[in-house]
């Protein structure tokens, strides 16, 4: 009986995702007795030409890390999702949109722009940008474009299976490479992972109060914290609108949860869930003791959506003209 074929993808991403392949250690030589893989760039050398000469349907689950930035990317992602039965989003940004879709808050020339000409570190007099086509002594090379948006996975092809986490967690890639292997599959778009608050599992529960009056903020280097919950000590904490499963590491180890597991099935927008309780609990009820708490929150973009942005709904920004239409 052949073995099911398996492919692992990375999207715009860190390549974090690939390293947590590597860290199940032992337990990958197990996998990899049991599939064949079909495509791994960044492990063994593949030739996409290959792939896409594979019937569709051929392989059987592809993991692919990483948010749609470009074009190549949108292209991967289509010919995966044909040759696939099924397609999993594999790590935050893959999820969500991760942190490549806080570029959202930027156009794309915006982007361009200081990256490429207003960089303080790029000396740029001609102001030279990467050219999608090029052609020289009848020879045409073509790069991929960026597109206006940062998406996540199945904002632009159909999903089977979401597996959370920057990155996921050895035993969380596990569950679901095992699931997968002895055909003990969940409905189809479930996230695979608890589905209730890291708030459940934080070793600082105990100290989590029945109710905040919140007068200050402080960033984690702002402020020599103990062992009592974070929220407590005025410090941003995303556990109370954040999936559990990541084994509480972030707060284990002594810094606030920063979301990377994404929302509870029960949560919308998993930014303006926290935003809300935040906001509800500032002791101060006058303009500018309102302010004042909340200055201690510089960026609540970067802290409240450092994953989820793609996903949310301000999914992102607009300039409008000037006369507003």
């Amino acid at each position: 009986m052949p073995k099911p074929k398996v492919a692992f993808y990375w999207c715009a991403s860190c390549g974090g995702c690939e390293e947590t392949v590597v860290d199940l250690a032992e337990d990958i030589l197990g996998v990899v007795e049991k599939v064949d893989i079909v495509l791994w760039p960044v492990a063994m050398d593949f030739k996409y030409k290959d792939i896409e000469a594979m019937p569709d349907k051929s392989i059987t689950a592809t993991l692919l890390n990483g948010a749609i930035r470009s074009t190549e990317q949108e292209e991967m992602a289509r010919m995966l999702r044909r040759k696939s039965v099924y397609l999993i989003a594999y790590g935050s940004c893959a999820h969500m949109g991760g942190i490549p879709a806080m570029a959202n808050q930027f156009s794309r020339e915006h982007i361009l722009k200081f990256n490429y000409e207003d960089c303080p570190t790029i000396v740029n007099e001609k102001k030279v940008r990467p050219q999608t086509s090029f052609t020289e002594d009848g020879r045409t090379v073509k790069l991929p474009s960026l597109h206006n948006v940062v998406r996540a996975l199945d904002q632009v092809v159909d999903v089977d299976y979401y597996v959370p986490g920057c990155p996921p967690t050895p035993k969380i890639t596990k569950a679901a490479v095992t699931a997968l292997l002895e055909g003990k599959l969940p409905p189809k778009g479930t996230v695979i992972g608890p589905d209730h608050a890291l708030c459940e599992e934080c070793s600082r529960k105990a100290t989590k109060p029945d109710r905040w009056d919140f007068t200050e903020f402080h960033r984690p280097h702002q402020k020599l914290m103990d062992e009592k919950c974070f929220l407590a000590q005025g410090i941003p904490c995303m556990g109370p609108a954040t999936r559990a499963g990541c084994e509480a590491a972030c707060t284990t180890g002594g810094m606030p949860c920063t979301g990377c597991f994404g929302p509870t099935s029960r949560v919308r927008d998993q930014g303006a869930k926290i935003l809300s309780s935040i906001s509800s609990n500032v002791l101060a009820k006058d303009d500018e003791g309102i302010e004042k708490t909340l200055s201690g929150i510089p960026d609540p973009v970067g802290t409240f959506y450092r994953y989820g942005l793609a996903k949310s709904i301000l999914r992102r920004k607009i300039n409008l003209p000037s006369n507003g239409k």
